[in-house]
């Protein structure tokens, strides 16, 4: 009986502490693209922000705008992850009552955010793409109705495939998820990351893209697609939130391309 109840106390101790962690990583998140947005609001007034500016870049700003990806990646994703997390945190100290669990379940979101900290590179080199092509305004808002219109329609279909499906079915599970790819040690933690985080990307990539229709740095679109992707994973119908949500841009998507 003692030691049912010493468990229960590091486990809720345990909780506490990651939410904590997990609440703090994506409050500074979000801290940093208020701040990134207060900076293009003054930028005409001269501030210079940790922002790339509009003319051609260089490797400063490039840069910059990777970090930007990286840091809007975390504040997005890490919520939605976070019972998968938490699950993670009681596993291991179940497993080994007498180990911290704290360790591993870092290297866990280590690994995860390894793998949309290499999206953000994906996505650094696509925002370059469309700035040298003039398809993104200097609010970095998509200029061109064919682009918008196409991948909303493509992040519409998205959500009625097969891999849409698949992908989410590991997100939407955190029990299930831990169950059949546990690893043992601090190697299998980040192994465990990096598979979860392949698989939610596999599930999000195209709704990270539509911030190239409203643009990057609106953080009312970027709220919006966090709470979408928080909504398809966490919620009991989540599979048909999503499935909603595909019909809308689909719809949306096809009356830009008229």
């Amino acid at each position: 009986m003692a030691s049912n109840t010493t468990l229960e106390t590091l486990l809720r101790r345990d909780r506490v502490i990651v939410t904590a962690g997990l609440v703090g990583v994506a409050a500074l998140g979000w801290a940093y693209m208020l701040y990134l947005a207060r900076g293009m609001a003054v930028m005409d007034m001269g501030t210079d922000m940790a922002m790339p500016q509009m003319q051609a870049w260089g490797v400063v700003d490039l840069t910059l705008l990777f970090v930007m990806w990286a840091v809007m990646m975390v504040a997005m994703m890490v919520p939605s992850a976070s019972p998968l997390i938490l699950m993670l945190a009681a596993a291991n100290r179940k497993r080994r009552e007498r180990e911290d669990p704290l360790v591993p379940t870092g290297l866990f979101l280590g690994g995860y955010l390894l793998v949309w900290t290499a999206f953000s590179a994906v996505a650094t080199a696509a925002q370059w793409g469309l700035h040298a092509t003039a398809m993104l305004s200097p609010a970095m808002v998509g200029t061109s109705p064919v682009l918008g219109g196409l991948l909303l329609t493509l992040a519409g279909v998205f959500q009625f495939t097969s891999l849409k499906r698949a992908c989410l079915s590991h997100c939407r599970s955190p029990l299930g998820f831990v169950m059949s790819h546990w690893r043992d040690g601090r190697g299998g933690a980040v192994r465990m990351g990096l598979e979860h985080g392949l698989y939610c990307v596999g599930c999000c990539w195209i709704l990270m893209a539509l911030l190239f229709v409203a643009g990057v740095m609106n953080l009312v679109w970027v709220a919006a697609i966090s709470l979408f992707v928080l909504a398809e994973k966490v919620l009991p119908r989540g599979d048909l939130v999503g499935k909603l949500g595909g019909v809308v841009l689909l719809v949306a998507g096809l009356v830009m391309l008229r």
